[in-house]
């Protein structure tokens, strides 16, 4: 039995039947284009034994940087007096809204699912003058504008109720939320609803859509980070960083749940899967952003959102936004690399806008890489630019 080129679908093309050997039609290769696929920056951290270092470090050279970070640290954390007041006003609220699901007399304004906690203050990384806790409460009802003041109103009542010496004020506004104060605290109340209710929304009645959302990743988030990034470093991190994003107006576009994945990865994605000592990592954290962990074309971070879809969290940021976050982290690894450590922990904008000289060195600030395209006449002035998309539901409460 003659044999058709090996079978079936042999080197020669053929394809053995009962009749025998048959040719395979020949079609020609199509140039399609080649596949996007995303890079990772170099990180030393993770190929350094790639790249074993020429000497070691000098004795004692990486001390004063991690006593100036911890220092830091120290100064930013929020006094005992201070997460006392906060804690004891968030006890109060929660309990109230407790109070509210289990009976609600007759208040008929709204149905309350449930209410929980998120934001800095849950996750343990509050800023010392920013006293403000938050909480999500879920409506099982479809959320109207009118609703929030109501609710609002009726929480503000029962505090008042059961709490009678205590000072409290309420500040409700139309972008879904409202805020119940006293002399010493805050709570940031933000209103959601059930997932199926999102499909029901008008939006001349009920709330905004993207708002809700983002009240809703808002969970997500504080769930996610109390089961991964409880590490106390990966807090310390988070708060050094978020200091540095209110120092250095070029960093703004870095959202708080940008800052929690940026910070848990530098601190746990490691070969050893150990936690790195907070000056490596917060070294490291600046190189990754001066390499273009957040440019177009990068790997990133990515973060899978409710509806299953995996995105990368740098792509809410427009191309502007990517660059000038890039360029700062350049100017202040390039400082940092000439001893300048101390001054990158409490400096502001002018640091990256102005010549310097570390130790003989001169640092000059870099130029925009990006530059928006001159629009033509004709074209459309409201048109996205490329890279913002992503999640809608970004975690917006953090103060």
């Amino acid at each position: 039995m003659a044999r058709g080129g090996g079978g079936r679908g042999g080197r020669g093309g053929f394809m053995m039947g009962r009749g025998g050997g048959m040719r395979m039609p020949f079609f020609p290769k199509k140039n399609f284009p080649p596949s996007f696929v995303p890079r990772h920056p170099f990180d030393m951290a993770l190929c350094e034994q790639a790249f074993p270092r020429v000497k070691p470090l000098p004795a004692g050279s990486e001390e004063a940087f991690t006593q100036a970070l911890l220092k830091r640290n120290t100064d930013l954390t929020p006094t005992p007096q201070e997460q006392a007041a906060v804690l004891n006003l968030v006890t109060m609220v929660q309990t109230a809204f407790d109070n509210l699901v289990v009976a609600p007399g007759n208040f008929d304004a709204c149905q309350v699912e449930e209410a929980r906690q998120v934001g800095s203050f849950k996750k343990g990384t509050m800023l010392t003058g920013h006293n403000v806790a938050d909480i999500v409460v879920i409506l099982k009802t479809l959320p109207t504008k009118m609703c929030v003041g109501a609710l609002g109103n009726r929480i503000l009542e029962d505090l008042k109720k059961t709490n009678a010496n205590e000072v409290l004020a309420l500040c409700t506004n139309d972008r879904g939320f409202f805020e119940i104060s006293s002399s010493e605290a805050a709570v940031r109340v933000l209103v959601a609803t059930v997932q199926y209710n999102l499909r029901k929304l008008d939006p001349e009645i009920h709330m905004d859509y993207k708002t809700l959302q983002s009240h809703l990743a808002a969970i997500r988030h504080s769930r996610w980070f109390e089961e991964n990034a409880h590490h106390s470093s990966v807090k310390v991190l988070i708060r050094l960083l978020r200091d540095l994003k209110t120092r250095f107006d070029s960093l703004e576009p870095l959202t708080p749940w940008m800052l929690d994945l940026l910070a848990h990865s530098a601190i746990m994605n490691n070969p050893s899967r150990q936690a790195l000592p907070i000056n490596v990592a917060y070294r490291r954290v600046l190189q990754l952003l001066a390499s273009g962990l957040f440019l177009p074309g990068s790997a990133s971070i990515t973060d899978r959102i409710d509806n299953g879809v995996t995105y990368r969290v740098h792509q809410t940021m427009t191309l502007e936004q990517q660059d000038q976050v890039c360029l700062t982290a350049q100017t202040l690894i390039r400082i940092m690399a000439h001893g300048g450590f101390k001054t990158v922990l409490d400096g502001h904008s002018g640091l990256i806008t102005q010549t310097t000289v570390w130790d003989g060195v001169e640092v000059t600030p870099l130029d925009k890489a990006f530059e928006k395209p001159v629009e033509k006449e004709g074209e459309n002035e409201d048109m996205d630019a490329e890279g913002t998309g992503g999640e809608e539901a970004m975690e917006t409460t953090d103060n």
